[in-house]
């Protein structure tokens, strides 16, 4: 027998999915979220430690306060906060499923899983851009030295590493580690730091100076081996002694199942996904975007406080559609 149809399915259990189940439970339709991973898997990869940049307020969903120590809440505690929100709110999520294909059939979409099938008439995709990093593309990548995740800074203790990057994340793993023993080299392509935290780049600036942290301006890593890296450098190529490499070059969307969904890309490097603003309905009737994914590579667009309006937007519009007919 064919399974009953929902009225919307829910791709992705980040903060801005479970903010489109909020919206869908208030607004009386069925629907499922579908994850597959934890719950909020993108923020459980986070680091230890990590402290965000936006205040509490800005990281609620559905109107739901969110209670935190300080002004700016931990990994921890937003962990906590949507574990409890999702029970609280009794969402309909299904954890460590993930999403193979999307189908259509007279108006209906077939959604096939890993564990099922689901029809459903609108397809939300509310996927992050957490697991798929960035790559250098040079020689030694692929060595078990190198690491495109960073989670905790005591594993590094009394080793070399070297810190690829110039903005947050590259700024709190050159720091932490530093703070925990590490011997902490920063290579940056810039001529200068990038976009950091304000309480963290002045400390960031006074260990470089010191020589604490030794950093390479203008520079890039141009072979990796087991126990040392090449570093082309604008004083020329500089060898140097190494046990890990931890490279925060950022991440993209996955942009393979945005196309094997039919979803129209941008031409251009940026690859942004079409869609509509006022709707976030995609090329493809019923199907939305929502969260970080609408910004193709330009990551910086969009965050949890500024996009977590999709999922009011995209169930207006389906409120509309309904009423009109």
């Amino acid at each position: 027998m064919d399974s009953p149809v929902l009225d919307i399915l829910i791709i992705g259990a980040g903060p801005i999915g479970l903010a489109c189940g909020l919206e869908a439970k208030k607004a009386g339709y069925s629907y499922l979220i579908v994850e597959k991973g934890c719950l909020v898997n993108s923020l459980y990869k986070y680091p230890l430690n990590m402290t965000f940049f936006s205040t509490a307020d800005r990281l609620e969903i559905g109107g739901i306060p969110f209670a935190s120590i300080q002004p700016k809440p931990n990994r921890p505690e937003a962990l906590e906060y949507y574990r409890r929100v999702t029970d609280s709110q009794a969402l309909n999520v299904n954890l460590f499923e993930e999403v193979t294909a999307l189908g259509e059939s007279e108006g209906i979409y077939q959604i096939t899983t890993s564990k099922s099938t689901y029809r459903a008439k609108h397809v939300i995709i509310a996927i992050g851009f957490y697991d798929v990093p960035n790559l250098l593309n040079i020689p030694g990548e692929g060595l078990p030295n190198v690491r495109h995740y960073y989670f905790d800074p005591h594993f590094y203790y009394k080793q070399k590493i070297v810190v690829i990057g110039a903005n947050n994340s590259a700024a709190d793993v050159a720091l932490e580690t530093y703070r925990k023993g590490a011997d902490v080299t920063m290579v940056i392509r810039e001529a200068e730091l990038g976009r950091i935290k304000y309480w963290t780049k002045p400390d960031l600036e006074n260990r470089i100076q010191e020589g604490s942290i030794k950093a390479y301006f203008q520079s890039h890593l141009t072979v990796i081996r087991e126990n040392e890296v090449d570093v082309q450098t604008p004083a020329g190529l500089v060898t140097l002694p190494n046990d890990y490499v931890l490279a925060m070059t950022g991440y993209q969307p996955q942009f393979y199942l945005l196309e094997k969904f039919g979803i129209t890309l941008s031409s251009d490097l940026r690859r942004h996904p079409f869609y509509n603003p006022d709707t976030m309905e995609t090329n493809r009737k019923n199907v939305f975007l929502a969260g970080v994914i609408c910004g193709g590579m330009d990551t910086h667009i969009w965050f949890i406080e500024n996009s977590r309006e999709h999922a009011v937007k995209i169930i207006r519009h389906i409120q509309a559609q309904t009423q009109a007919g």
